[in-house]
């Protein structure tokens, strides 16, 4: 069975990632223990190739990355490309978000993921972007990891955090990018659904 090695330390979006692509005749793993990436790039896609890449070429496996972040049109994008470093822990940076946004009525915005395939030769040779459109709320609804608490989603009619994983697979960004790149990833693995 062809392995496909997803290029996280995170386990839940291991997790979330293997279940996007269950249907596949695949191994999905976890990227070798104690590996740490330093996100570089300029853009979620340069971000995203540079994981899959590095993570390819040390195991010799295909790798799959993908970079992701909130971008809030009242905050001019922000937090962007720096989501996840926007403040020490989630809950000071849905603090942090909150706080900048204030009472200000307009709250749209995006989670924006892109992904990236490297060949066992580390090539990136398939890349995707996914969105979801959405409301920050003013305070969390639900718990989960990172912004999902707060972040709106209308045709789900809830906060990401209460969205089911067939709802994020669904409607998530990071479920639209797995979703655009699943047939080339089958069509170059050679795999069977």
């Amino acid at each position: 069975m062809p392995v496909l090695v997803i290029a996280s330390g995170n386990p839940h979006k291991v997790a979330e990632l293997g279940a996007m692509f269950e249907g596949l005749n695949l191994e999905v793993r976890q990227q070798p223990r104690g590996l740490e990436i330093e996100e570089t790039g300029c853009t979620y896609a340069e971000n995203a190739r540079l994981k899959a890449e590095t993570v390819a070429a040390l195991t010799g496996q295909w790798a799959l990355a993908d970079d992701s972040g909130l971008e809030v049109d009242a905050l001019g994008g922000a937090p962007g490309l720096y989501s996840a470093r926007y403040a020490p822990s989630d809950p000071e940076r849905v603090h942090r978000l909150l706080r900048e946004l204030g009472d200000g009525l307009y709250r749209g915005g995006r989670f924006v993921t892109a992904m990236a395939l490297a060949d066992p030769s580390g090539t990136t040779v398939l890349e995707s972007e996914g969105m979801c459109h959405g409301l920050v709320l003013r305070e969390p609804d639900g718990s989960g990891a990172g912004y999902d608490p707060i972040f709106y989603v209308r045709e789900a009619g809830s906060s990401y955090a209460r969205m089911g994983q067939h709802l994020r697979s669904r409607l998530g960004s990071r479920g639209k990018a797995a979703r655009q790149l699943a047939p080339g990833l089958r069509r170059l693995m050679a795999l069977e659904a």
